[in-house]
């Protein structure tokens, strides 16, 4: 059972937060092992398991990093180990400010560069903001078209990390 239909909510990017958190409580309440302890071994396997459930579809749909990249695996558009072909645009502006970084020699430049990739970081998420906004009043044709969309952002922002983790690197060293 996925976490959306566990909470009895509609697929978005966006839940009700106030819902799922009342939600939570009740299940957490209803799932809570203390109160079955005088089940059978099996029964209480299964409050346990939901109980987990519960926990782990609460963190998710709460975190908006983890909701996204918990979609995306929903329709198979995200997995362990995938080579998604990014846009070579973006691949030219990334190889470019690696090379800019590899070249570092003051805080300044650090600085520029800093900017340069909280720039492109503020386009990205305002770009995954507007095709995230209307999901749930897509129909699926163009629900599969949108996810794809997302799917783009998610792995150009997977790499944006990477580029954000070597700038941390290079702080650290001057």
């Amino acid at each position: 059972m996925n976490y959306f239909e566990f909470y009895d909510i509609p697929e978005s990017f966006k839940p009700d937060a106030a819902y799922i958190k009342k939600q939570f409580y009740a299940l957490s309440k209803q799932y809570h092992p203390d109160f079955h302890a005088t089940a059978d071994d099996e029964k209480q396997q299964e409050i346990l398991e939901l109980s987990t459930l519960n926990n782990k579809a609460y963190q998710t749909l709460n975190d908006p990093n983890r909701l996204l990249e918990y979609v995306l695996k929903l329709h198979g558009l995200v997995s362990e180990g995938a080579k998604p072909q990014l846009p070579a645009d973006f691949l030219m502006e990334m190889m470019d400010l690696n090379e800019r970084l590899m070249e570092i020699e003051n805080a300044g430049q650090l600085g520029e560069i800093s900017a340069e990739v909280a720039a492109i970081e503020g386009d990205m998420a305002e770009e995954l903001n507007n095709l995230t906004k209307d999901y749930t009043t897509l129909n699926d044709t163009a629900k599969a078209s949108r996810l794809n969309d997302v799917a783009n952002i998610y792995y150009r922002q997977k790499y944006l990390l990477r580029i954000k983790e070597s700038l941390d690197t290079f702080a650290a060293r001057l």
